[in-house]
């Protein structure tokens, strides 16, 4: 008779397999894992970052993050998997985005500029934006503060006005608003000197072009014009209509009444709302308590502010204020005025209520 299996060998037979079947889907499971893995990577951190030609320049602006830069990266469809790339940033690069122009060849991967980009020394050139509307003092604490830029001026303005020969006593105004590309290392020296000549050249050209009868002395009070233009409206379509308003004030022998030179006076003390108090305390930037222009610009004017308080409008209104919804009223009585005030503050009170 042939002999019958124990129950005990039964047992061991069948955890046996049991054990192979729990190995097997193991490792089926850490191939798939593994697959996936593969796939998010090469979808993400070993990608090949997205290139037009043998090689493209990458701008990082001042103040940018990661963060930022790899939202966008996925929102202009280079790269899935964002997520990925935040993880590992935050557990291998200890540093933050460095501002400059970087050259990314074709071939590099998402990881190497991800690297590339949080060393300045990698940078090829330097983006330095000078936006209008600023001013000269946020313009020199933005080159004290980059990496990029070799510290050759002092602090003090007036050490400043003579480096750069500057004939005005105030820096204010002075250096043209846009985006430049320096070379890596250029001294904020030779920077400050290239903005403040562009700024000149354009004063210059805008001066020999103006229209007859402007109530200016000379083109310096004319760029003091600009840079209020500049602060009261970000509507291009406006510049002429506040230029010709305060022109208008000036030949009446109408105070400006602006509140950008009240706020440009009081200086640290602006802490973002004007009082009552403010606008009744007069400095030489007060212009409810003074009589014609400031003594200097208030802010870094464009061209187009320049040019445009060369040639205000034609029209008759000597009032405007906005509208609380993007944009000025311009009235030619102060009755017009006031009802436009009204107005402006009901469109305010109904916001706030929405909110």
């Amino acid at each position: 008779m042939p002999k019958t299996k124990s129950k005990s060998q039964t047992q061991k037979k069948n955890g046996f397999f049991a054990q192979n079947r729990v190995v097997k889907l193991f490792v089926i499971f850490l191939v798939i894992v593994s697959l996936c893995l593969t796939f998010v990577l090469q979808q993400s951190l070993f990608k090949d970052y997205p290139v037009q030609g043998k090689k493209q320049k990458l701008s990082i602006n001042t103040g940018e993050t990661y963060s930022r830069f790899i939202d966008q990266l996925a929102a202009d469809h280079k790269v899935k998997f964002p997520t990925v790339l935040k993880i590992y940033r935050k557990f291998f690069i200890q540093d933050t985005l460095k501002a400059g122009i970087y050259e990314v060849k074709a071939g590099m991967s998402v990881r190497q500029v991800l690297d590339m980009i949080a060393n300045a020394e990698n940078a090829q050139m330097n983006r330095i934006l000078v936006i209008e509307g600023t001013t000269a003092k946020q313009l020199l604490l933005a080159l004290h503060k980059d990496p990029l830029v070799d510290k050759k001026l002092g602090q003090q303005p007036a050490e400043i006005i003579k480096a750069l020969n500057i004939p005005y006593n105030h820096l204010e105004g002075l250096f043209a608003p846009d985006t430049y590309f320096f070379d890596k290392g250029m001294t904020d020296q030779q920077i400050l000197t290239d903005l403040y000549q562009r700024q000149m050249k354009i004063l210059d050209a805008a001066w020999e072009k103006r229209d007859a009868n402007l109530p200016y002395k000379n083109k310096y009070e004319a760029l003091i014009m600009a840079s209020i233009i500049e602060k009261e409206t970000s509507v291009e379509k406006e510049l002429r209509q506040v230029s010709g308003v305060f022109v208008r004030r000036l030949k009446l022998g109408m105070r400006l009444q602006t509140d950008p030179t009240v706020i440009y006076g009081m200086g640290d003390a602006y802490k973002g709302n004007i009082t009552r108090q403010a606008l009744r305390t007069p400095t030489a930037y007060n212009t409810y308590t003074i009589n014609g222009l400031p003594p200097t610009p208030i802010a870094l004017p464009s061209k187009k502010a320049i040019e445009a308080a060369m040639h205000p409008d034609n029209s008759d209104a000597v009032y405007f204020v906005a509208t609380g919804n993007g944009g000025h009223k311009f009235s030619r009585s102060l009755e017009e005025h006031n009802r436009a005030v009204q107005a402006y503050r009901a469109v305010i009170a109904e916001k706030n209520k929405e909110s």
